[in-house]
């Protein structure tokens, strides 16, 4: 048995520190992630790629690795135009930190052929002279999000200045992606419901409201507070370097370990003008500390070498300014092509005072986690898991509704929690002796069942039948 999930991004080995940047071109899905070989070692660009689906990524070379006097290559964004892809990330040396750009010319040639030496450098990639530095008073440049600019031709960043105890989020654009303006230092207006803890891995998405059809943008931000990381979101309008809050800040994920979430950028030619703001897809880092993380202290890494994995993708729509996150399509059949991840999907009414718990079982017959609706909220809690003693139950409050439904996802050490159609999820590790062997649903006597349903792997259950039948229990 192994702790590492089959649907879930991985590293082969080594401590996978956060999603970089991510493209779907409608089929194809190029995912880049900010990792290090080992404990000790500068972080690097790996890149990975999965075709028809993003549940089966495989490992193509790395595509940047610290040069010269650079010490680290730490998370930015990714943009195409076609084939022509466009790398920004931030670059940490012992003068500081800025963003630098890379250049992929034609990116399906990255995918062709694969390096046979570790930690290869793919030779597509094209480091190019152009930074984003100090300027205007505001010094180490960091972490950009790159997306298209809506209101005029070109592309509008949005990036993290200053120190790491108080950083400032600023707005760029450019008209080619490669020489960036300066706008100033982005302003929050209204209500966002935050305190003055320090915001970081900014990301901005524009989105269509499903119910009054006006078109908004998503600003998702992290919080770190007290060595936890608290991922987020506020929906109002950006103009120029203000924005304005409509929806003040909401946590993305009530889970143990989601954070610093990426946005998921499109070639222009693979966007249907008519439903490009329709939804959005998100990849989550699986670890709640961010920056506070270290190798030693993860399970995985001390059996197997590798730390931390990505969430599931997420599609996401936006509902009363508020975001509905579910898998993305195709989840269904990959649970069941795969060995054994596993899912439960029940739908059920709570009344006040009941409660429904499933119970996720390991290998050995013990209780690794339990999810429980209690109709108005919903917890993941996974202290009873002696790889989890002591931990804080998660919490999400839940909005009123007729009808309760929740999905959870068991995928190697990884649980992922969707509520109410998507208005709440949870991400949280779970460590199983073994795997996640079976859902044991309970509830108190008022609660109304009306489904339950259980999907495996279809080779699973064939193997249960061989083992049945070897045992003489079946013919």
């Amino acid at each position: 048995m192994t702790h590492r999930p089959e649907l879930h991004v991985t590293l082969s080995e080594g401590i996978l520190d956060a999603p970089a940047g991510a493209l779907f071109d409608g089929y194809s899905w190029h995912l880049f992630n900010q990792y290090r070989p080992d404990a000790e070692s500068g972080c690097r660009w790996a890149h990975q790629v999965s075709h028809g689906n993003p549940f089966s990524f495989e490992i193509c070379d790395d595509v940047l690795a610290p040069e010269g006097d650079e010490i680290s290559l730490r998370a930015g964004s990714v943009t195409a135009v076609g084939e022509d892809v466009t790398l920004y990330y931030t670059s940490v040396s012992d003068n500081g930190r800025c963003i630098r750009i890379a250049h992929i010319p034609e990116i399906t040639l990255t995918t062709e052929t694969i390096g046979e030496e570790e930690f290869c450098l793919d030779i597509h990639v094209e480091k190019l002279d152009e930074t984003v530095g100090d300027c205007e008073g505001f010094d180490r440049f960091r972490s950009p999000c790159v997306v298209p600019n809506l209101n005029k031709e070109g592309w509008l960043m949005l990036a993290v200045t200053g120190s790491a105890d108080n950083p400032t989020l600023v707005m760029l654009e450019s008209d080619d992606g490669r020489k960036w303006n300066f706008l100033g230092p982005l302003t929050l207006t209204g209500d966002a419901g935050l305190t003055d803890s320090p915001l970081v891995a900014p990301r901005i998405v524009r989105l269509k409201d499903e119910v009054d059809g006006e078109i908004y943008d998503v600003l998702i931000v992290t919080i770190e507070h007290k060595g936890i990381d608290v991922s987020g979101y506020l929906v109002g309008r950006l103009e120029g370097t203000t924005f304005e809050v409509l929806a003040p800040f909401n946590r993305i994920d009530h889970g143990h370990d989601f954070t610093r979430p990426r946005n998921t950028n499109r070639p222009s030619s693979a966007i249907d003008m008519a439903t490009r703001f329709d939804e959005a897809y998100l990849f989550g880092l699986m670890n709640g500390v961010g920056r506070m993380d270290r190798a030693e202290h993860h399970h995985s890494f001390s059996c197997e070498g590798w730390a931390n994995c990505l969430s599931l993708p997420r599609r996401v729509s936006l509902q009363n300014r508020r975001l509905y996150q579910t898998p993305f399509p195709g989840i269904l059949a990959a649970i069941e092509e795969s060995d054994e991840a596993s899912m439960w999907t029940g739908i059920f009414e709570v009344p006040e005072g009941e409660s429904l718990t499933a119970e996720l079982i390991d290998s050995t017959g013990q209780v690794s986690c339990t999810i429980t609706h209690y109709g108005d909220r919903l917890e993941l809690d996974r202290s009873m898991n002696t790889h989890h003693h002591g931990d804080v139950v998660a919490i999400a409050p839940l909005g009123e509704g007729d009808t309760d439904a929740v999905t959870v996802i068991a995928d190697g050490s990884t649980v992922e929690v969707f509520a109410d159609g998507g208005q709440v999820a949870l991400a949280s590790r779970v460590y199983f002796n073994g795997i996640c062997e079976e859902f044991r649903i309970e509830h108190t006597d008022g609660v109304t069942v009306e489904r339950s349903t259980v999907i495996e792997p279809t080779g699973r259950i064939s193997r249960l039948i061989h083992e049945l039948e070897d045992e003489g229990v079946v013919r």
